[in-house]
């Protein structure tokens, strides 16, 4: 069922044939553009492209040969010159929605999906009952992230999804991605009606992983590969269950499956960033966030992983810039508020690492409130606050001796302070006396739930890694 995916790209190039009454002083001009369209229409695009270059250098500012010369270049696969060309047609005559529509469709060729998305929704409003445009619109918007945009634009056409399989395919797939797997069920249903195909395990495998089934809906893009090996999204999809299920090398391998058959796939780019992020292949994984940036430019998961990796790398003022931004946009990125904490500890800016440490202590709060059998006498680990620091001079309160007089307690691992700060390092406390500072201890061997760093009530991630019985202050200093 390829044929509901391809709907955008059979889409034909508008071609426009020479103008009528063109004067004597023309005539040679007009029998060059003539030939080129005969060239064109018969398939020999080198020779068009010749023609209508010849033809624009006696006119410059004829819309109709820039248009077609646009329309031959992308047949040659030469889409940044085709690009420039339908820009400049419109530079002559904005209101020729079938050069725009051209300009749409050399741009999502070229896999510049936002700026076609910007070109599509002129021609829509300009001709709502453009089928293919709309079409074209919403696969953008679900390239994009925009589902909600995906439903309203495919609105009209809704009515005929149960023959029509590309607005059934692009339907069901935005309602289930933004939470409405009911309706998405509907759209489901009208592509099962086939018989076993491609799209079908898709969306299922979609409504799996979005119910939490990810061995079911690793199974589901397993069988969409096998039936479609180049359906959109499939090996993307693939390779996101498979990371789920913590099998990071089978997916980087599904990740750079997608990535040849269509390089702007943004959750390709941005999930074997992480990946590669892990290996400390840095350079790469910053290539692929920028490419997965440029698809969605707000998304802030992506904006994330860029500002750690530039922490990772030492590049602690661009992390600060990066990430102060994403919290700016998301003020509840938990993550992104532990790691700017970092950040300004980093840079010695206590004043500002301690407000975002209370801002993640109520973000720790906030979700441990919404957790099933969350409970106020659990205590205060449990709760994400801070538990009590004891003094230097004071044993821990988790060793005290029952019924008798405190006592030291034994440390596991040996102390020493870095120059300059009088911070603790790898403190062996395992998270109780959290080296006298904050950020805590990151090990929990020895730990108590009375005054332990639990994983449900502080920090879950950071931009560094403490190794065990290292303390999280020293990983953020060293």
């Amino acid at each position: 069922m390829t044929r509901t995916l391809s709907f955008a790209l059979a889409a034909a190039f508008v071609l426009i044939g020479p103008a009528r009454g063109a004067d004597e002083a023309a005539a040679a001009a007009q029998a060059r553009f003539a030939q080129a369209v005969a060239h064109h229409q018969a398939g020999r695009f080198a020779e068009a492209i010749a023609d209508y270059q010849g033809f624009l250098e006696v006119q410059p500012k004829n819309v109709e040969a820039r248009s077609n010369l646009g329309a031959a270049l992308v047949h040659g696969g030469r889409y940044t010159e085709a690009i420039e060309q339908y820009r400049q047609a419109l530079v002559l005559d904005s209101g020729r929605v079938a050069v725009r529509l051209n300009l749409a469709l050399a741009l999502y060729k070229a896999w510049e999906i936002a700026p076609a998305a910007a070109e599509l929704e002129k021609v829509v409003a300009a001709q709502p009952d453009q089928k293919n445009a709309r079409l074209l619109l919403a696969d953008c918007f679900l390239r994009m992230g925009r589902f909600k945009d995906v439903v309203e634009v495919l609105g009209p056409l809704e009515a005929a999804a149960e023959q029509e399989h590309a607005v059934a395919y692009l339907l069901g797939q935005a309602l289930i991605l933004d939470k409405q797997p009911a309706r998405g069920q509907l759209f489901i249903d009208y592509i099962l009606r086939d018989g076993d195909s491609a799209e079908a395990h898709l969306l299922m495998g979609v409504a799996r992983l979005a119910a939490s089934e990810p061995a079911a809906a690793r199974d589901d893009f397993a069988r969409a590969v096998e039936l479609n090996p180049k359906l959109p999204s499939a090996h993307a999809n693939l390779g996101q269950t498979l990371m789920q299920l913590g099998d990071t090398d089978r997916a980087a391998v599904e990740f750079g499956k997608e990535l040849e058959q269509n390089p702007n796939d943004y959750d390709a780019n941005l999930n074997l960033g992480v990946i590669l992020r892990q290996q400390q292949r840095y350079p790469e994984a910053m290539a692929r966030f920028r490419r997965a940036l440029s698809v969605r430019p707000a998304s802030s998961p992506v904006r994330y992983q860029i500002g750690s990796l530039h922490f990772a790398q030492g590049e602690v003022d661009d992390a600060r810039t990066a990430l102060e931004a994403v919290v700016a946009d998301e003020p509840k990125f938990l993550e992104a508020h532990v790691s700017l904490a970092m950040v300004y500890y980093r840079l010695k800016l206590k004043e500002q690492g301690d407000r975002e440490r209370v801002i993640v202590l109520e973000l720790n709060r906030e979700k441990q409130a919404q957790e099933p059998g969350a409970k106020d006498n659990l205590g205060p680990a449990y709760r994400g606050e801070a538990p009590p620091i004891a003094p230097r001079d004071r044993p821990c309160p988790s060793k005290r001796s029952p019924g008798g007089p405190p006592r030291r307690a034994r440390r596991t691992g040996s102390t020493r302070r870095s120059a300059g700060t009088g911070r603790a390092r790898n403190c062996g406390h395992a998270g109780t006396r959290a080296c006298g500072t904050w950020p805590r201890c990151s090990t929990t061997r020895t730990t108590t739930r009375r005054d332990a760093t639990r994983s449900d009530g502080s920090w879950r991630s950071s931009p560094t890694s403490a190794r065990p019985g290292r303390c999280a202050a020293s990983a953020s200093s060293a």
